[in-house]
Order: C-alpha cells, then sequence, then structure tokens
C-alpha cells in the first residue's frame, strides 16, 4: 500500500470500496467441480488490492469459484475485504524480517502456530489452490499449503520479501510485475488492478469528480496522498507552499491521513486547498487530477500510469530501496520525476511541482507517456495462471 492514506475504514487506499465489480460472466458454460481458491496478501492494500483484483477476475471466468481470503486480526484486511464481499478467514501473524537473520529464529513457536491455524483453513474450505502476495499472511500459508495444495506466488516488487522467496521455491507458478525480478520461474504478469481502475475514464469524469470535491471546475490540480507510512513528509511539504500553490492558481486535493491533522490557510479568491483524511473515490481522485504526487509502492505506480497521471514520486527512505525502483520504468519513460525524500520540502515543490503542474503541454506528453507502461489485463492473466495451477479451466471443468 506501498501504502496510501487514502486508505479509510470503509474505503480502499487504491480503489474503491464496495462489493466485488459486477461483470458479465465468461460465456462459456460452466462445468465440473467449482474451485475454491485462498488468496494471502493480508497487512497493507499493497499486498490487498492485487489480491482483491485476482479475486474479481477470478469469478469473472469461473462465476460458480469460491475465493477466500486469509489475513489477520489486526491486518488492514479486515476493513478492506468484507465490504468487497469476500469471506476472511483469519490466523495469527508472524511479523517477519525482510532477509534470513537470527530473528527468525527466534519465531518457531509462532510460526508453527499460525501455520497450523492455516492448514486448518485450508482443509475447511477445501482449497484447490493459494495464491500468495506476500507480507505477514503468505509465508504461513505457503507452508500450510506446501504437498497438500497448489500454490502461486505473485510479487508486485522488483526485490521480494523473504515470504515470496521461500513461496518461490515451493510454487507451483510464479508470476511477478517486472522483468528482472530474481524469483525462479518467474513470469511477468504485472500488477492486478481493479477494471474500475483499468477502465476509467478521467476525462469522462473530470466535471463530476471536481464537483465532488469541492475543486476548481478549470484551475489546473495537484492530487497529493502520502500512505500510513509516510505521509508526513509529503504533508509538511506540500501544505508548507500552500500560498504559493494558491498564487500559481494551482488546485490541491490532498488526503493526509486519518491519523493526520493539516491545517491550511485559505486565499479568497483562489484555486481551493481541499485536505482530506483519505479517499474513499480514488476514481474520482485520479479524474479530478491533472498531476499526483505521492510515494512509489508498486501498486501505487502501476495505478497511476495505468490511469495515464503524470506523477512526482516521492519514495519512502525505507526497507531496501524498492520504492524507488519500482519508479524508476515511469521516469526513464518521461512519465514521472522523482524526488527523494530528504528533497521534499515547501521550497522544492514551488521550484519542481508547480511549473510542472502549470505546463498544460509537458503535462499532456507525460500522461501519454504514462500510458502502456503497465499490465491492464494483469488480473485475468493472473487468474488464468491461478486457475491453471488448480486444474482448472476458466471456462468449466478440469
Amino acid at each position: 500500500m506501498d501504502k496510501r492514506e487514502a486508505a479509510a475504514p470503509a474505503a480502499t487506499e487504491h480503489p474503491l470500496a464496495g462489493a466485488p465489480e459486477q461483470v458479465a460472466p465468461a460465456s462459456e458454460e460452466v462445468a465440473g467441480p467449482a474451485p475454491t481458491v485462498v488468496v494471502a496478501g493480508g497487512g497493507t492494500a499493497g499486498h490487498i488490492e492485487p489480491a482483491l483484483a485476482l479475486a474479481d477476475a477470478v469469478m469473472r471466468l469461473r462465476p460458480d469459484a469460491k475465493v477466500v481470503a486469509l489475513g489477520t486480526p489486526k491486518g488492514l484486511e479486515n476493513k478492506l475485504v468484507p465490504p468487497r464481499g469476500y469471506p476472511l478467514e483469519l490466523i495469527p501473524p508472524v511479523p517477519l524480517p525482510r532477509k534470513p537473520t537470527t530473528e527468525l529464529l527466534r519465531l518457531p513457536r509462532k510460526v508453527r502456530d499460525s501455520v497450523r491455524c492455516a492448514r486448518e483453513v485450508l482443509e475447511k474450505v477445501g482449497a484447490d489452490v493459494v495464491v500468495g502476495f506476500g507480507g505477514y499472511v503468505s509465508l504461513s500459508a505457503y507452508l500450510a499449503a506446501r504437498g497438500r495444495v497448489p500454490i502461486v506466488v505473485h510479487e508486485a516488487n522488483q526485490s521480494p520479501g523473504l515470504a515470496n522467496r521461500v513461496g518461490a521455491r515451493l510454487a507451483k507458478r510464479v508470476a511477478v510485475a517486472v522483468a528482472g525480478t530474481p524469483l525462479p520461474g518467474a513470469e511477468v504478469v504485472g500488477i492486478p488492478l481493479r477494471q474500475a481502475i483499468t477502465a476509467l475514464d478521467r476525462s469522462a469524469l473530470r466535471a463530476e469528480a471536481r464537483r465532488h470535491f469541492g475543486l476548481d471546475r478549470d484551475a489546473p490540480t495537484l492530487l497529493v496522498f502520502g500512505g500510513s507510512q509516510g505521509a508526513q513528509s509529503i504533508n509538511a511539504a506540500v501544505s508548507g507552499a500552500a500560498k504559493e500553490l494558491a498564487d500559481a492558481g494551482v488546485g490541491v486535493l490532498h488526503a493526509h491521513g486519518p491519523k493526520n491533522t493539516l491545517a491550511v490557510q485559505e486565499f479568497p479568491g483562489r484555486p481551493s486547498y481541499v485536505p482530506v483524511p483519505y479517499l474513499e473515490r480514488m476514481d474520482l481522485a485520479y479524474a479530478a487530477a491533472d498531476v499526483v504526487l505521492c510515494r512509489s509502492g508498486a501498486m501505487t505506480v502501476a495505478e497511476v500510469s495505468a490511469v495515464g497521471l503524470p506523477a512526482v514520486f516521492v519514495p519512502l527512505p525505507h526497507g531496501n530501496g524498492e520504492q524507488a525502483t519500482n519508479a524508476r520504468p515511469a521516469v526513464q519513460a518521461g512519465a514521472a520525476l522523482l524526488v527523494e525524500d530528504a528533497e521534499l520540502t515547501p521550497a522544492k515543490v514551488v521550484k519542481e511541482v508547480i511549473p510542472l503542474v502549470t505546463d498544460h503541454e509537458r503535462v499532456a506528453r507525460m500522461s501519454a507517456a504514462a500510458v502502456g507502461l503497465g499490465h491492464g489485463a494483469a488480473d485475468e492473466a493472473l487468474a488464468r495462471i491461478v486457475l491453471q495451477a488448480a486444474g482448472v479451466k476458466p471456462g468449466g471443468g478440469r
């Protein structure tokens, strides 16, 4: 999630809350046993949203399928999964180091308990395949499924975490978002995204989106969000440039995070600076914007590219540098700028961001460069891999 503070109690960080998307079922007659797919990707929206996009795609290809999500009691999946209409089974969390260390040796009891609970879930629901997206839940799911249920791994980042490094050695199929991901047998499919994002017509929704958020109808508009782990520096830098943004005629939609407050001075007669705790409608937020300033988690980069938004990416200065790696293709394609977190100040916003947002021709060029960077059909591509791993045909039968 990656993760954006666009997440809310009843919304996703990435996209839209609500029931699974209503899409016409596959035209083939469904026959044979209905498959049960268990998706494991709890913890952050960056793991959960691809899992839910896959779930929606599985249901389009096999409307008779059952998809069950695996999560932990305190994970964000408790807020994101039930509104989408999928059952959620909970197991004890096992926080993992990013790399094998002596810390991992101190976790055997927690790992055993979590794996036992995961195995009980797999047996209870009659799992035909387990799909892991990384994070706390996935390792337990992989170990529980080993030798019993086929495993499919999806890795969104070019630098895989520990769970997926282990899972890939046990998996029947391994899917990755980008070429060069160091996992055995990796197949590049992209990141599964909801159809509400991949089919978004920003131009058609622009006027509605501006009204929805109370933004100026015609002003160039900057969308800002920071993520649950990284809103503070973005909030300070952009809100600190509020006067200069207003003076330049730039409107702002700023999701500052439900745990943060953001005091922004109003400037009468200028485009609105609209602070919100979170974004319940990411589709409208994307449609309202001309440029986005945000972190560069894998899911965020995929969505921003899919909708054709020019971006100013500010990678989180933590982890193993995967957020900078995620942003690199968009930067190289001319669709984005990259600003290091330590360099993001109000002065940097004035110097780099305002000239971009107010340059209509440059925005148009960057938007065109963004389109085509992603894999718009990644959700169904991964769904077909998953059904094949389970020995099930997309249209029915085995």
